[in-house]
Parts: C-alpha cells; sequence; structure tokens
C-alpha cells in the first residue's frame, strides 16, 4: 500500500504461504467485480496461474479452513469472507495515489472561501458522487470553534441579540433574555471587554473561564465586567457530552438500496442514520487516531453494518482534530478505489478548512 495511511482496526493472525496469497487476491478481486462465486477450474485458467484447478481446490480448501474464503452453496465456488477481505485489505492490497486532475476538481470544489458549513456539505456531496456510496461527515466539535468577535445588539428593554462570529466566517444569532435593560453604550462596552479577553479563544475554554468568573467574589467586580459576564453566561450554550455537539451530514442516502436486497437491513441503516446518535458515537471513535481507518462488516461492533463496510478518515480544523467523513457501501466495495478518495477529500478538507 502505498501514499495512504491505512489503520487496521482488526488486523488478521493468519499467514498463508505466497501460493495462497496470490489465489486468494486473485479471489477477492474477482468478487469485487463480478460479486459472484469463484470455481476453483476458473481460477487456473486466469493469467498467472500455473497450477491444475486440484491443486487450486486444495488451496482452496486451506484458505477455508483459515476461515479467510467459504461456499455460499454446496458446491459452489468460493467468495471472500469478511476475514478474507481483512486480509486482503491488510496485506494484498495495492493503493495507487489519486489522479491528480480529480484532486484539483476537489480542491477547487472546497474553496477556502466558503463558509465551513458550506465545505461540510459539498465534499459530503463530491465524496457521495465520487464513489457511488453513502458519504457521512461529521461537523467540527465545539471545542473547535474559535471566538473571533462577539456583538450585543438591543432589540427592546429585556432582550439582546447575540451575534457570534467563529472561525472568521461562521456566523451564530441568538436572542437572549434579560433581567435589567441595557443601553446601547453598555452593550457595546461589555462586547468590547469580551473581545478583548476571549478573541481568538475556544469557545468551550471562554465558556469554562466565564463560568468560573461568575462563581467569583462579584462584589469585586465593575458593573462593566459583571454586565459583560451576566451577558455572556446567558449567550453560551450549556455544556453538553461531545457527540451532541455534533451534526451528521449526509449525502446518497437512498444508495444504501444499492447495497442490500434486504429491505430490513435497509431499514435498519435508514433508522440508524436518521438518528445519529449510535453513528455518531461509532465516528467518533474514528478521531482517536488519524488517517483512513476501515471496518468490514461485523467489526464495526454495530448490527446494522454487519453486511457493510465503513471507510472514516479524519480532517482537521486549525490542525487539530475535528471531525471525520466517511462513506458506507457494500463489504465487495472496490477498496483500491475508494480509500484513497476519502483518504484525499479529507486531506483537501483539512486544508479548506484551516483556516476557518
Amino acid at each position: 500500500m502505498t501514499d495512504t495511511d491505512l489503520t487496521s482496526v482488526a488486523p488478521s493472525a493468519v499467514d498463508p504461504d505466497p501460493r495462497a496469497k496470490q489465489l486468494l487476491k486473485l479471489l477477492v478481486e474477482h468478487y469485487i467485480a463480478e460479486g459472484t462465486p469463484v470455481a476453483s477450474k476458473a481460477l487456473a485458467t486466469l493469467p498467472g496461474v500455473e497450477v491444475s484447478s486440484a491443486t487450486v481446490r486444495n488451496v482452496m480448501s486451506d484458505l477455508e479452513s483459515m476461515g479467510l474464503v467459504r461456499s455460499p452453496h454446496t458446491s459452489a465456488g468460493k467468495i471472500p469472507t469478511q476475514q478474507g477481505l481483512r486480509f486482503f485489505v491488510d496485506t494484498l492490497l495495492s493503493v495507487e495515489p489519486w489522479n491528480e486532475d480529480r484532486v484539483r476538481e476537489v480542491e477547487a470544489e472546497l474553496d477556502p472561501n466558503l463558509s465551513p458549513s458550506e465545505l461540510i456539505n459539498t465534499a459530503s456531496e463530491l465524496l457521495s458522487q465520487f464513489t457511488q456510496m453513502t458519504c457521512l461527515i461529521t461537523t467540527p466539535r465545539r471545542n473547535q470553534s474559535h471566538l473571533r468577535q462577539l456583538e450585543f445588539l438591543r432589540l427592546d428593554d429585556e432582550r439582546v441579540l447575540v451575534i457570534l462570529v467563529l472561525n472568521d466566517r461562521d456566523v451564530q444569532n441568538r436572542v437572549i433574555h434579560l433581567d435589567k435593560s441595557f443601553s446601547d453604550q453598555e452593550l457595546a462596552q461589555a462586547a468590547n471587554l469580551l473581545n478583548q479577553e476571549f478573541g481568538g479563544r475556544p469557545l468551550e475554554e471562554m465558556r469554562e473561564a466565564v463560568f468560573s468568573s461568575m462563581r467569583a467574589d462579584r462584589e469585586r467586580m465593575d458593573e462593566v465586567l459583571h454586565s459583560a459576564l451576566t451577558m455572556a453566561e446567558s449567550a453560551l450554550p450549556a455544556q453538553r457530552p461531545p457527540t451532541e455537539d455534533q451534526e451528521l451530514v449526509v449525502s446518497g442516502e437512498r444508495r444504501l438500496l444499492d447495497f442490500t436486497a434486504d429491505t430490513d437491513i435497509a431499514r435498519a441503516l435508514f433508522d440508524a442514520i436518521s438518528r445519529k446518535g449510535r453513528v455518531l458515537h461509532l465516528l467518533d471513535q474514528c478521531l482517536q487516531s488519524s488517517g483512513v481507518q476501515l471496518y468490514i462488516g461485523q467489526e464495526s461492533g454495530y448490527r446494522p453494518l454487519g453486511d457493510m463496510s465503513l471507510v472514516t478518515s479524519s480532517y482537521e480544523v486549525n490542525g487539530q482534530l475535528a471531525g471525520v467523513l466517511g462513506v458506507i457501501g457494500p463489504t465487495r466495495m472496490d477498496y483500491k478505489d475508494v480509500i484513497p478518495v476519502v483518504d484525499v477529500t479529507a486531506r483537501v478538507l483539512s486544508a479548506a478548512m484551516r483556516n476557518a
């Protein structure tokens, strides 16, 4: 494997001899391309195979005893098991660098001048389009957001509009209700104080500092500082678990129907994605390491994905791991094509989000 850092989530312990590896590789490639069992006689006729069909049959028997291939029906040819696909990806697969023209196409679409939400939606659509699979992208964790500017606008005696500019281009508005009425000048003073103190700092860090200050001796605070912290406390959302601060952007949901004829499985997948909680938790685990990660079938530990493969890669914001993008497809997906496109999209998205 070249140029792509692929993290194995379930390395195989078996070690077939060179001839068995060659035949397993040919069998998997045929299965990925055609989706049908391969007979020993057919394998024996392929270029580079210089043994009889009887020898191939013996090798297939050895591979079956190792748990790498199986017969879906009596007297049928062989197909790889999930363990066989894992061994193929970890040991036999060669991933080439993605076509430079396609890389430039992704770079052109993921324009750094787009807002973070536009970048994520565009990346999701591109990845689904390139792979013809269902794409999932988690939005950046809230602690990756940095405050650039804060502004208070008086709506009436009790309501104030808070304008938060995060990461230069992400603007959030919220209305807060206050017990005390503030003049326009007082609101401007409070905003200036908060911008001077917290501008450029992570939003979560600002939240902790504000709450800590509010617990301090308020009598020692001047009136402007006390008012500023009071409004900031109301403007900042309550702390929640990391996955609850993330959204799941999905493209190509209908393509799930292309991967399975079992309507119950398809329904379970649609339900899992719509509920998002368990899927977000699974994707959040992928943030533990950089590079491409691959879950084949039951390796994900998530029943609806038992007959699917999930290929993911983390992306960064300002040099820190922030979210995960990936595709869901059949276990017989063409890994040599899917892995580099997931990797490239994550890298280009990271570059575009660097100053987001």
